[in-house]
Order: structure tokens, then C-alpha cells, then sequence
């Protein structure tokens, strides 16, 4: 059985997959070194924003984050799932939690920024509705940048 855990960034689970990601993302990355951020867990707990970690039979899956960049214009962050979890849905299935984390907490529209050696998770966020639009900051590791409306 699915379930998401609402937990802090500095939860031994969140770091647990936290690290995996960064790990993945710097032996991935070709653009230059990446550069590890460790998100500020004040940032991540509501009414400020919101930390997922997915889980099935109390097995860590993957996680990710929401957090306010205003008081209706929240960024997703820290979007993970382990390899061998990839290909069940599961992505898509985080990205809806995830929006509706954001949503509960007042959220109008949703940004994020991502590199195009995550193809996969492009394709993930165009198919779920994203455009891509101009950057929003000033992440390293970005080379895109994609927004969408919340509609109710």
C-alpha cells in the first residue's frame, strides 16, 4: 500500500533519500559540477511549504517537496523516486500529491527548475501540464524551467 509521509527534510528518512538524489544527480550531471544544496527544513513545513516521502509497505520509495516562493506561487523541489522503482506511475503519482500539498497551502501556481539530463522528468512535468517559461532563479544545476496554473 501507497502511502506519504508529511516529515521534515532533516527526518532520517528525507535525508536517507535526499543523499541518494544528490549522489545520482552529481554522477549524472553533465554540465559542470553539481552543486549539493541541502534544502532548509523551515522551508518545507506548512504553512511555509511541505515534505513528502513516499512509501509502500514501509519501504522508502522516493520523495519530494513544495515550498512558497509567495503566498500563491509555490516551486517543487527535490522530486526523487529509487531506480528500482521507476516505471510504475509512481512519478506522476508523487507530482499530483505534491500538487495538492501545494494547493492546501494556498498555492495558484507552481514552478520548478530542472537540467535536460532528466529527460524523463521532463517528459513527466510537459505531460502533466507544464510549459516551459523563463528562469525564475539562478540554480547551477538548471538549464530548465517550467510553470503551471492550479485550476480547482
Amino acid at each position: 500500500m501507497l502511502t506519504f509521509h508529511r516529515l521534515g527534510t532533516d527526518t532520517p528518512d528525507s535525508h536517507t533519500l535526499l543523499m541518494e538524489y544528490f549522489g545520482e544527480r552529481a554522477v549524472g550531471f553533465e554540465d559542470g559540477d553539481y552543486v549539493v544544496t541541502l534544502p532548509d527544513p523551515a522551508r518545507f513545513i506548512p504553512p511555509a511549504g511541505s515534505f513528502i516521502v513516499l512509501s509502500e509497505d514501509d519501504t522508502l520509495l522516493g520523495c519530494g517537496g513544495v515550498r512558497a516562493l509567495s503566498p500563491t506561487r509555490f516551486e517543487i523541489k527535490h522530486v526523487y523516486l529509487r531506480p528500482a522503482t521507476r516505471g510504475r506511475g509512481l512519478g506522476r503519482t508523487l507530482l499530483n500529491h505534491l500538487e495538492e500539498e501545494a494547493r492546501a497551502l494556498g498555492a495558484t501556481e507552481l514552478v520548478l527548475d530542472t537540467n535536460a539530463t532528466l529527460a524523463a522528468a521532463g517528459g513527466l512535468y510537459r505531460s502533466s501540464g507544464y510549459v516551459e517559461i523563463e528562469p525564475y532563479n539562478s540554480n547551477p544545476n538548471a538549464n530548465h524551467w517550467y510553470g503551471k496554473t492550479l485550476t480547482d
